[in-house]
């Protein structure tokens, strides 16, 4: 078949053929079609039921976080990183404070690094849960999608005792948190970890050797090591293709290099190994959420943040009584304190991979720069030439695996 391709747009081939029994048709997938799992859309040309080639074009939901963040202080930008992954926004609030306190060169009390982790892995099982139940639906096995969204929910519960929010949280302070874990947060971390591991077990044997689901995701849209590292991939979708890098494990952070995780690897690089990769990630994600909850008890009980005045929020009800109080929170909330001159690079192992805060300081209230790397973003450009010569069908699931989730995609 020979086609010659002109463009009218940067996003809308036109298809000359001379050929009017051999006709390609142009079908938009998104911006606002329900598998496209957030407001982007893809442009392709198809034969039949197969696409011969795409375009994938975002900025429908673009919202410049980059740009409100240069006039916005510290403290203010944390609700723009919620918005990034509202999947698992907590990894995004304590990705950018960590960022911070590396700016500042603030040392962090141990448990407070301990009470992080534990809910920077709640939040990446939460987004497994999401990722994998929905690619079951897109598949055509619902059930296991109700199976685990429970879950989802009681991880909820957990967040609203630490800070009161549950999707998008504005959770943890620069320094630590606002208040400690009460008891009943560590009473539902602990019920979680009883309750969660038959669920995953049940969902687990769902899927795993269920032959429609293997021959459904088995070999579709394989990628090597090599392309992978080519496009930038991190997170599950990397390690799929057999490269074992995490950053939890290449740069520690809040202390993870004083736990003992597997880092799980695939070996094909498709849909059937990312949706396996993530499964074991969830299992690791509460062996650590135990190690830490033993590490916690052996530290002092109260501390829950570090000793930074300059910087850390005073308590709600000291601002209300108190004129001092009332004068150190305004003064932090609009970015009056002093602050180093500095350019900065800091990662964190988000859900969908490295999640890294490039932030240029020239000492003002407000960032110079601060640019977000957001591997939706990074994990995405590959979308469109994996997509040629596959199915429409095979497409859907592929986007499903790569978990693109909108909001970190078109920030």
């Amino acid at each position: 078949m020979s086609k010659s391709i002109s463009k009218i747009s940067s996003n809308a081939p036109v298809f000359e053929d001379n050929d009017p029994q051999d006709e390609l048709i142009t079908l938009n997938i998104g911006p606002t079609h329900p598998a496209t799992h957030g407001v982007f859309q893809n442009v392709v040309q198809i034969d039949g039921e197969r696409i011969v080639s795409g375009v994938s074009t975002i900025g429908y939901i673009h919202r410049a976080f980059e740009k409100i963040a240069e006039h916005r202080p510290f403290y203010q930008i944390t609700p723009l990183t919620d918005r990034l992954n509202y999947c698992s926004s907590p990894i995004n609030n304590m990705g950018w404070h960590m960022t911070v306190e590396k700016l500042l060169d603030i040392e962090i009390p141990k448990r407070v690094q301990y009470m992080r982790v534990i809910v920077m892995e709640l939040a990446r099982i939460a987004d497994h849960i999401i990722c994998n139940g929905i690619l079951g639906v897109d598949t055509g096995a619902f059930s296991g999608f109700l199976y685990v969204m429970q879950e989802r929910e009681f991880i909820y519960e957990i967040y609203e005792e630490i800070c009161g929010a549950r999707l998008t949280t504005n959770i943890g302070r620069i320094g630590g948190f606002e208040r400690d874990f009460n008891d009943v947060a560590f009473e539902k971390i602990r019920e979680f970890l009883k309750r969660f591991p038959p669920v995953l077990k049940e969902f687990q044997e769902l899927f795993d050797r269920n032959r429609i689901f293997i021959e459904r995701t088995s070999n579709v849209a394989a990628v090597t090591a090599e392309e992978a590292l080519d496009y930038s991939w991190s997170g599950p979708i990397l390690r799929a293709t057999g490269v074992d890098y995490d950053v939890r494990a290449h740069s520690p952070y809040c202390s993870y290099e004083e736990f003992d995780f597997d880092v799980p690897v695939g070996t094909n690089g498709d849909v059937y190994d990312r949706f396996m990769v993530r499964n074991e990630e969830m299992w690791q994600s509460m062996r650590i959420i135990e190690q830490a909850l033993e590490k916690i008890d052996k530290e002092p009980k109260g501390i829950f943040h570090a000793d930074v005045p300059d910087f850390y929020l005073p308590p709600k009800e000291l601002v209300y009584t108190s004129m001092e109080a009332l004068i150190y929170h305004f003064k932090i909330v609009m970015g009056e304190w002093d602050s180093p001159k500095s350019e900065i690079y800091h990662s964190v192992e988000g859900a969908n991979g490295e999640l890294g805060f490039y932030l240029v300081h020239d000492g003002g209230r407000t960032p110079y720069r601060l640019h977000f790397r957001r591997p939706s973003f990074i994990n995405y450009q590959m979308f469109a030439p994996m997509s040629s010569g596959m199915l429409i069908s095979d497409a859907i699931i592929n986007m499903s695996s790569l978990n693109v989730i909108a909001g970190e995609l078109d920030a």
